[in-house]
């Protein structure tokens, strides 16, 4: 029994579509990540770029390091960025997206088709109403029936894809061996005689009405679809290879590439050429089709068509060594482009061999839509431009031009897996193996040839395909050419683009963790093998996982923190601190000049006024407290007893500025003060008495909001004092009957939209308040439903007086966001210092010249993230307890942020392209925290923890947030890196490669190899070791392999190094294999490396250390896995098919002691730490469980699983008096097995029992058995349900909790964790309830996704894994909705709290 749980969402990007989505004129990129869809809106900014027009990468991303010089630029650039508008998690695997234009949407945009893996199509919208996703229609097509003869592939391993008509009549899913699922959609009102089925003699008044018994019914946007086996329309087609629709025909049309054989490299000289290209056209009404041309001889690695719109018309036929286009008569041009398409075809191709590209895998995208230009994308990140020659209407030429270096042509980190033009000269890349972008292009003016993207950046239809509804002038033929039409051919010139004329630049990017390639773990996360290995004084990872990921040149390390470690700049000691606040005061402000909340991006200008002061209040021994003020130079403070600043009597509470910063006012528990720029004493406005007080005892001040020129406080009797300055400077307090009332909590919102500054105050009831200042006599907005914490908060929101209503204790209103975007949210504290955020927008849509509070709506956020358990003094103790627990930042390093002070210190960032991601700050506590600017600490932080240290600190640089919700810090490598490895002296070994050109070598049994005369050669791998310092991130030694020897896996190993002495040292063994093509057998070497220490270079003190060989031992087979082994210092490792046992000897050789024999390739060797259980697990044949036995030395089988396994990553998962053994197989599955030598069906234990089977929609890459520092909570059930009792677990004496940490090819991290009897009925009943509550993203199943088809059983009954992904969404519903659910399974909220802490890795990563 177990539970699965995503740590972090995938991050490649596999599929992406521009379309109109939000409203009709909306430019929106819909981007999928494997299971999550995502919405993005693009944003223009004025950018400097370099003369070149070239930027790199790395400026792509907001530069938060203002510390660097300033770099000379020369002009300005206008710069496309993403901006997030939604996020959905998916219970379904995307393999395609489509735009549809149908009838009636809510948004009036077009709708989204989406294909997932299972064969389901879901049609969806946008439905601003909710500000959500709107599921139309969902399509099964998963019937066994269709799925053709018993022994024909499964689903799952087709090549399922979808294809949508350009005029949005049909769409087509090609699912299964060659079955075709037309999906017809309805049209708009047309003539009769050309679509008069549906219309049936009803008026055109409606196409979404239809008329029964005499009342108007709805009618879908969509016919009935229906299946069309491909054999039906060419009993020849047997083997579809792709097919596409085509532009530009009055029917829905679409080309097919197929054959009659399957078509293989090894039969080329018998299966030359069996492709054939046909066009068909579909009768929707008679669901019948006729052929308008067929091409044949095709070459045969054709893969896919590419469909042109015009001017160019047709299809492009991709293949690995050619380009072919076809245009809509079957005239063919053709263009080699390496010399092996001579070989390997007939076809007649135009020799440009001597580009010498290599076509695999490339991603084709329409760059101009004027010329008909495209953009091609090579598998190694390289841009290409093909142009067309035209001869009148029609294609006579093709021509390919690489984009050179200077202009671009190397910006893109690695492989595409999908591009889509976003107009405006902007194409978005995406990737599953590097980083996706933004890219920019501009093209030189030619005359008679294409307008500058500055000329027609304003255009913003293109992108989108001309389609005149009004066809009186169309010929009543089959292309329907229109005069549209003629216009756009003939402004394109007969001329190919001239060499040079594109420029490629990125504007934004999109940071990728995929794919994972290998993990290390911090020893202090829990790495039982890890801890092991370096138990010799271990050094400090930099975070909690570093990863590295990436292919080609993407290859990169990324640094993966749970908690936000700010680089600390200064500390020191303030003893008795409560709170601190910078202070930036100025006498008046220069004309012209733009203020610190005026302009975020004129704040990162270097230029920038700096704070002068930092006040900061002391607790004294009798219960009084002082305040001292701090002179700011650079990160030096000197005591100052400048100017009027009370500083002995009574307490600071808060200080701030007002007047355009000319007046600092001081907010004390009784009195206001106000001071000058100099701190000399303004005014001092006392609070009043109390009414039924004695001894003329005051009303005492809580809390202080700032929002210039706006000052509101709130008192201990829960009333309101507000102030304003007016133009003079002075502040004065203004009468309102909003002072009269009570509220729980009051803050101030200055809105970027209109200029208006908002009070958000909380009810005695929970509700919300809001009062524009310039009108507080009556609320412009008012929800009393936010107690009720609803997904979405509306005006008019009601909820039944017996609901259930969250304790709330501070609201705040604030921007979140970065320099490129910001939004306004509603952060919402409960008292047990859980944040439920919420984000606002308009329905309807908010005319400008409305207010902001206008049709404004809410909408809760995805927030998963839980607070620390109160291990530690309660700071927020009214003695040590700061004024406002939230605190609104401007600006922090181009963040505006929120932060939670005291127990659970946290951040709530923001970046453009994400959600907002609440991470906590690397400290025990805090007291207070303000922001602070100063010439030594750039748009940085101060804070005081609750050990009274003052610590000034800034974000860390060039590090993300929110793609994941970690703090992610990335560093290019530059090539990729296939293995990873910590050493406790502070390095770390990393196994990456070169390619080199592949020659055959000398071999007497192949005579003919010396034949071979080709300049266009294969390339492979060579091995290349780099040591790198964890400190600096610089190499310091890199160690070249042989020849064609490629890095399998690097191991630091505690191994024994004397035979007599016995001593033992962390030392780094290295498997690798020797490929030399598939006519040589693969070797392989283990080489065993020591550290040791040398003579540094000058000026580089890092480099005082270096490997030192011990053992290079070649052996049979590649060595495809390493581990230790047993108590005496040994390691096994797999070579070829056996996995042997070998130890260290004096004498620089590995002595061989014990071996098993394998099947196939062992992708998995694992051992158990401290005892000697093994685990070998092999690629096709499954997984093997076995012992090592020291006295005599031998391998022991202890049991096997089904043969019929492929075992990408396996672990041990022990629990309790338990043992179950988890496999990721190469269906993205998780499969539990058991060994149970007791259980009668497991054979005496031969036989591993299968437990359960779990879909995780992620391809395994590896596990990791981790400790953590937790245990479960213990609850006690009782046998009438109708009592729960939950404890806090007992470290001391309970056993910790073993977890297992996933990392998959889509950089996604998931987390296993065992559960015990009553905790997986609770939490799986929880789930379920979930499951059914949880609106699902297109209307998908949660239950049925997780599941997996023809499940085998275990002894015992069957338990599935519990889908934590769903629990960790708990959050969502509201306050009502939980309670239901918590009192259905008889759980309580405490306890769930802390058993998702424990799912999401709470005793694994961050501060335990």
């Amino acid at each position: 029994m177990q539970c699965y749980t995503e740590l972090a969402p995938p991050t490649a990007v596999s599929h992406a579509l521009n379309l109109p989505f939000l409203t009709s004129k909306a430019h929106n990129l819909v981007v999928a990540k494997n299971s999550l869809l995502q919405v993005f809106e693009t944003k223009s900014t004025t950018t400097e770029v370099a003369s070149d027009g070239v930027d790199a990468a790395g400026n792509a991303a907001p530069n938060f390091d203002t510390e660097a010089a300033d770099v000379p630029l020369q002009r300005t650039e206008n710069t496309g960025k993403l901006v997030l508008v939604g996020e959905f998690p998916l219970a379904g695997t995307v393999i395609s997206l489509a735009r549809i234009k149908v009838l009636g949407t809510k948004s009036k945009g077009e709708a989204l088709l989406v294909a997932f893996r299972d064969a389901k199509l879901s049609l969806v919208e946008w439905d601003p109403e909710t500000y959500s996703l709107h599921t139309i229609s969902i399509h099964y097509y998963e019937n066994p029936e269709l799925l053709g003869a018993p022994w024909a592939a499964d689903l799952k391993d087709t090549h399922n894809f979808l294809t949508a008509d350009p005029t949005s009549r049909c769409a087509a899913l090609k699912f299964g061996v060659h079955h075709l699922a037309i999906l017809p959609f309805r049209q708009p009102d047309i003539a009769e005689d050309e679509y008069d089925s549906d219309l049936e003699g009803a008026p055109p008044k409606a196409m979404d009405m239809d008329v029964v018994n005499g009342q108007d019914v709805h009618k879908t946007p969509y016919n009935s679809s229906f299946v069309l086996p491909l054999t039906h329309l060419d009993p020849l087609l047997t083997q579809p290879v792709h097919l596409a629709f085509l532009y530009e025909y009055r029917e829905p049309t679409f080309g097919i590439i197929a054959s009659s054989k399957v078509t293989t490299p090894s039969l080329i000289a018998e299966r030359r050429d069996i492709l054939t290209y046909t066009v068909f056209t579909l009768d929707l009404e008679q669901k019948a089709s006729t052929t308008l041309l067929s091409i044949q001889g095709l070459p045969y690695d054709v893969n896919k068509v590419v469909p042109l719109p015009l001017p160019i018309g047709g299809a492009l036929l991709l293949g690995a060594n050619e380009l072919i286009h076809v245009d809509q008569a079957g005239k063919t041009n053709g263009v080699a482009v390496n010399e092996f398409a001579k070989t390997s075809t007939s076809f007649p191709l135009v020799d440009q061999s001597d580009l010498a590209l290599r076509l695999e895998g490339c991603i084709v995208e329409v760059l101009s839509p004027d010329t008909g230009d495209l953009l091609i994308v090579l598998n190694d990140g390289k841009i290409i431009t093909l142009t067309f020659t035209l001869d009148g209407r029609n294609v006579s030429g093709i021509t390919l031009q690489l984009v050179d270096s200077a202009q671009g042509g190397d910006v893109l980190p690695g492989r595409a897996s999908c591009a889509s033009n976003l107009g405006r000269g902007r194409i978005f890349v995406g990737s599953e193996d590097a980083d996706s972008v933004l890219l920019g292009w501009a093209s030189k003016t030619q005359p008679g040839r294409k307008r500058s993207q500055a000329d027609i950046a304003a255009d913003s239809e293109d992108s989108d395909m001309d389609e005149d509804e009004d066809n009186d002038d169309m010929d009543d033929d089959l292309y329907g050419d229109t005069t549209t039409t003629v216009k756009k051919i003939t402004s394109a010139a007969a001329e190919p683009t001239a060499p040079g004329s594109y420029t490629f630049r990125i504007h934004d990017v999109l940071p990728s963790l995929a794919p994972i390639r290998d993990v290390v773990l911090s020893p202090t996360v829990g790495d039982k093998r890890a801890a092991s290995a370096s138990s010799s004084s271990p050094s400090a990872l930099a975070g909690d996982i570093l990863a590295s990921h990436g292919r080609g040149k993407a290859g990169a390390v990324t640094v993966l923190n749970r908690e936000l470690k700010p680089t600390q700049l200064a500390q020191s000691v303030l003893a008795s601190a409560k709170g601190l606040w910078a202070v930036h005061a100025k006498q008046q402000a220069p004309e012209g000049m733009i203020t610190d909340a005026g302009d975020t991006e004129g704040n990162l200008a270097s230029d920038a006024e700096y704070d002068q002061y930092l006040v900061v209040c002391k607790a004294r021994d009798d219960e009084n407290d002082d305040t001292v003020v701090y002179q700011v130079n650079g990160n030096e403070l000197e005591e100052t007893s400048k100017g009027d600043f009370e500083r002995e009597e009574g307490t600071t509470l808060d200080v701030g500025v007002l007047a355009r910063g000319t007046k600092v006012v001081q907010i004390m528990r009784s009195e206001v003060r106000t001071y000058d720029s100099e701190l000399n004493m303004d005014v001092i406005h006392q609070m009043e008495e109390r009414p039924d007080g004695e001894d003329g005892e005051e009303l005492k001040i809580i809390n202080a909001s700032f929002a210039d020129p706006y000052l509101l406080v709130l008192r201990d009797d829960s009333t309101l004092k507000i102030f304003r300055a007016d133009a003079n400077g002075d502040i004065e307090e203004l009468e309102t009957s909003l002072t009269g009332q009570t509220w729980l909590s009051a803050s101030l919102y200055k809105s970027s939209v209109d200029s208006e500054v908002y009070a958000f105050l909380l009810t005695a009831e929970q509700g919300l308040r809001v009062y524009a200042m310039s009108n507080l006599e009556e609320p412009s907005y008012v929800a009393e439903g936010l107690g009720f914490l609803p997904p979405i908060l509306t005006a008019d929101y009601k909820q039944r007086a017996s609901s259930a209503k969250e304790t709330l204790t501070e609201i705040i209103a604030a921007d979140l966001g970065d320099s490129v975007s910001k939004s306004p949210y509603l952060i919402a504290r409960t008292s047990g210092d859980n944040l439920v955020i919420y984000k606002a927008y308009h329905y309807p849509p908010r005319p400008s010249s409305e207010p902001w509070t206008k049709n404004l709506r809410w909408t809760k956020q995805a927030q998963p993230h839980l607070p620390r358990l109160q291990t530690t003094p309660n700071v927020e103790d009214e003695s040590v307890r700061t004024v406002n627990m939230l605190k609104a930042l401007d600006n922090v390093n181009g963040f505006s942020a929120v932060f939670l002070q005291g127990a659970n210190p946290s951040f709530i960032l923001k970046e453009a392209s994400s959600l907002p991601r609440v991470i906590d700050l690397s400290s025990k506590s805090v007291k207070g925290l303000t922001r602070f600017h100063t010439s030594g600490c750039q748009r940085g932080f101060a804070y005081i923890d609750a050990e009274d240290q003052l610590r000034i600190s800034q974000l860390p640089s060039q590090t993300h947030y929110g793609h994941l919700g970690w703090a992610a810090r990335t560093m290019s490598m530059g090539s990729e890196i296939y293995a990873v490895s910590h050493h406790p002296r502070g390095i770390y070994v990393v196994g990456t490669g070169q390619t080199e050109e592949f020659t055959l070598p000398e071999d007497t049994y192949h005579y003919e190899w010396a034949k071979e005369d080709t300049n266009f050669r294969p390339h492979v791998e060579q091995g290349i070791l780099k040591v790198i310092d964890s400190e600096t991130w610089s190499v310091i030694e890199t160690i070249v392999l042989d020849p064609q020897e490629e890095v399998l896996c690097i191991k630091t190993l505690n191994l024994e190094v004397s035979e007599n002495t016995h001593e033992r040292r962390p030392l780094i063994a290295v498997g690798t294999a020797i490929v030399r093509g598939e006519d040589l057998a693969t070797k392989g070497n283990i080489r065993i490396f020591e550290v040791i220490t040398v003579v540094p270079e000058p000026g580089r003190p890092e480099t005082n250390k270096k490997l030192r060989l011990i053992v290079k031992d070649e052996v049979k087979g590649a060595v495809s896995a390493i581990s230790d082994i047993g108590s005496q210092g040994f390691m096994i490792m797999a070579q070829g098919q056996k996995c042997m046992v070998r130890g260290l000897k004096e004498d620089g050789t590995l002595l061989p002691v014990a071996f098993m024999d394998m099947q196939c390739y062992v992708t998995v060797l694992k051992s158990l730490p401290q005892t000697n259980m093994l685990l070998m697990g092999d690629a096709y044949k499954g997984l093997w469980f076995t012992g090592y036995n020291e006295e005599p030395y031998k391998m022991l089988l202890f049991g096997r699983s089904r043969t019929r396994l492929e075992v990408m990553a396996a672990d041990f998962l022990p629990f309790e008096k338990s043992l179950h053994i988890i496999i990721a197989d190469a269906d993205m599955n998780l499969q539990v097995l058991q060994f149970d030598p007791e259980n009668p069906k497991s054979m005496g234990g031969l036989r591993l029992l299968h437990k359960s089977t779990f879909h995780t929609g992620h391809f395994p890459v590896a596990m990791n058995l981790l400790k953590g520092s937790k245990t479960m909570p213990v609850v006690s059930d009782f046998l009438d349900g109708n009592s729960t009792e939950a404890t806090q677990p007992d470290n001391s004496g309970a056993q910790s909790l073993d977890q297992i940490l996933l990392t998959t090819q889509t950089g996604a991290l998931g987390l296993l964790t065992p559960l015990s009897e009553s905790t997986y009925r609770r939490l799986s009943g929880l789930s379920t309830y979930l499951a059914n509550t949880l609106e699902s993203a297109c209307g998908l199943n949660p239950r049925s996704y997780r599941a997996v088809e023809n499940e085998l059983g275990g002894g015992g009954g069957t338990r599935g894994i519990v889908d934590g992904t769903l629990l960790l969404r708990w959050g969502e519903l509201g306050k009502q909705r939980q309670k239901e659910g918590l009192g259905r399974f008889g759980a309580q909220d405490d306890t769930f709290a802390q058993e998702r802490d424990i799912l999401m890795g709470g005793g694994l990563f961050g501060r335990k």
